[in-house]
């Protein structure tokens, strides 16, 4: 235990130490303030940003400096890096040629030099993809100075094209959690409040987009972890179906999970550039790069220039987790912008999302959660919202029986997960894969029933919240999210607004009311966390889903949703309100 304790230690502190080594030997430069010319850079969109590097107006070092001053203001105010590259992101053979643009004969996928589709475009990775030279922690001190021999599908792909990659971002040990802290870098803080988290477990990737550190964050996503954190820090993410974006050299904890997959997914500080990436990189053909991608090419489509009017259905509760007032209110402000536009908006009862839901988490710890346990090096911990899935986890059978037996009339909720939540054998997990077909081909019916093109509702039930209460809110709390994932389907999170103290707070007689009364415990746990007026001024989303590898689609839907807003005179500012 007393080595385990100071490896653990030590581990962790020379992790720390490293970074703070690369930050302070950067030249004096990169810690001056933005010229100008630096404003100019920065406000350039991603296609700009890759024209005029490409034709020579503006160098690749230019880019780099820029993001790169921007990287450590962001970092000082919110502890989102774990690497620093700025000029490891400068001596890419597709970047150390520019601007006599030679043909580089690149390993994969791109055809020459003249097709670097993301010249200049300053990418930030998630602490949980291979970058070849560079640890791969995924939050546990076991994996400090173990560097990856070879870089991530997504890594090689964005350097053959041309792309800076020159950061990686923080994440919760072992990737599970509503929040990212580890011992090995700390915790990551919301951009917009200090107090507040941005969650998980692509936080880090968060908070550096929304400090304009990065153009485009590569994270992960198993049950939301880049919806979640764009919904709390005000940024823009798309999760895609399984296959549609490189993943192959995405390392997880659960390693041989598939019962519900865990996918690379792109976040970006608006939704033109996360479209633009997303076009770019399909275009440069990932399943070159992957052999786990889809050889589908990129398909645009354009509701706005058709004149087509939609129709969206809405799901307004998951059946756990009622939304709270500011998250409504989002969700409300769409509702009343697209059918202003003429769409057709109207409230879609699916499937029960509490069933699917206990489908995908009796998947995603069907090992008892024995392997994220592994990887902990004591005194090490797994975060504060996984510890009590956890706990049920490890629970004696005959005592999770015996308290659903007890808790079946009052807390049916609670006497379902006591039931469900164990370990399982080879033959249950093959008869959850069984229940997870049928309650998707559930949802198709359903879908196709309902004419939908798109399905709309709040990406979490709640703002981003305080330090240490994902305690309180639990895992089960992202029902709205990794019901999306068990199902396949694409979902994207764009922010809409901000909470306001003064129209988003809970009724005086909330919690002796009928409503609170009607919740189940996880849920009256959870609202203990809601505070409008703590919450004041952080930013609130909504999420788009359409069915599986509709990317095209769903990006398109985002835009409608924008362009609705727009016309009311809404447009997020991705700032902080006084």
């Amino acid at each position: 235990m007393l080595f385990s304790l100071n490896a653990h230690h030590i581990s962790c502190v020379r992790k720390q130490q490293e970074r703070r080594s690369m930050i302070d030997s950067l030249p004096s430069i990169y810690s001056s303030p933005l010229s100008i010319s630096d404003e100019a850079i920065h406000s350039l969109s991603l296609s700009q940003l890759v024209t005029q590097c490409k034709s020579g107006k503006i160098a690749p070092s230019q880019i780099m400096l820029v993001y790169a001053k921007k990287t450590l203001v962001a970092h000082a105010s919110t502890n989102c890096a774990t690497d620093i590259m700025f000029d490891e992101a400068l001596r890419i053979p597709a970047v150390v040629n520019w601007p006599h643009d030679v043909d580089l004969e690149p390993s994969l996928g791109v055809g020459s030099s003249q097709d670097r589709p993301l010249m200049g475009v300053p990418v930030s990775i998630k602490d949980s993809l291979d970058i070849a030279g560079h640890d791969t922690t995924i939050g546990y001190s076991r994996n400090v100075d173990r560097p990856a021999v070879k870089s991530s599908a997504i890594v090689r792909l964005l350097k053959d094209s041309g792309a800076l990659v020159h950061a990686k971002t923080t994440a919760p040990t072992g990737l599970i959690g509503l929040e990212t802290t580890s011992d090995v870098f700390g915790c990551t803080t919301n951009p917009h409040k200090k107090t507040h988290t941005v969650g998980g477990s692509s936080g880090g990737g968060a908070a550096l987009l929304a400090c304009g550190g990065s153009k485009i964050e590569i994270g992960s996503d198993l049950g939301g972890s880049v919806r979640i954190p764009a919904h709390f820090c005000g940024i823009w993410s798309l999760k895609g179906s399984s296959g549609r974006f490189p993943t192959w050299g995405s390392l997880s904890p659960m390693v041989g999970l598939e019962g519900v997959s865990l996918v690379s997914s792109p976040m970006a500080g608006n939704l033109p550039d996360l479209g633009e990436f997303w076009k770019r990189v399909v275009d440069a053909k990932p399943w070159m790069y992957d052999h786990t991608c889809i050889p589908m090419p990129w398909k645009p489509v354009n509701f706005r220039e058709e004149g087509r009017k939609l129709k969206w259905g809405v799901m307004i509760n998951d059946g756990l987790f009622p939304p709270s007032p500011a998250c409504r209110r989002a969700l409300g402000m769409v509702i009343s912008a697209l059918r202003e536009q003429g769409h057709e908006v109207a409230e879609f009862c699916p499937p029960n999302v509490f069933e699917g839901s206990k489908i995908g988490y009796q998947l995603i710890f069907a090992d008892g959660g024995e392997q994220l346990r592994n990887s902990l090096v004591q005194p090490e911990t797994l975060s504060k919202a996984a510890m009590p899935t956890l706990h049920l986890l490890g629970l004696p059978r005959i005592f999770k029986r015996i308290m659903a037996f007890f808790l079946r009339r009052s807390d049916p909720v609670s006497a379902d997960l006591y039931s469900v939540m164990h370990p399982k054998s080879v033959v249950e997990v093959r008869d959850l894969v069984g229940q997870r077909e049928q309650y998707r081909a559930a949802w198709h019916e359903k879908w196709i029933e309902s004419g939908l093109d798109f399905v709309l509702t709040v990406p979490y039930p709640f703002p981003a919240f305080e330090h240490g209460a994902s305690e309180k809110t639990t895992l089960m709390s992202a029902g709205y999210t990794l019901i999306f994932n068990m199902l396949d389907y694409t979902a994207g999170v764009l922010p809409v607004t901000f909470v306001d103290k003064d129209i988003d707070g809970l009724p005086p007689d909330f919690y002796s009311s009928k409503a609170y009364n009607d919740m189940n415990a996880l849920a009256k746990g959870a609202y203990s966390v809601y505070d409008a007026e703590a919450m004041h001024g952080l930013p609130l989303g909504v999420q788009v889903v359409g069915k599986r590898l509709e990317e095209e689609k769903v990006l398109e839907g985002m835009n409608v949703i924008e362009e609705a807003l727009k016309k009311q005179g809404m447009v997020f500012a991705g700032k902080m309100r006084a």
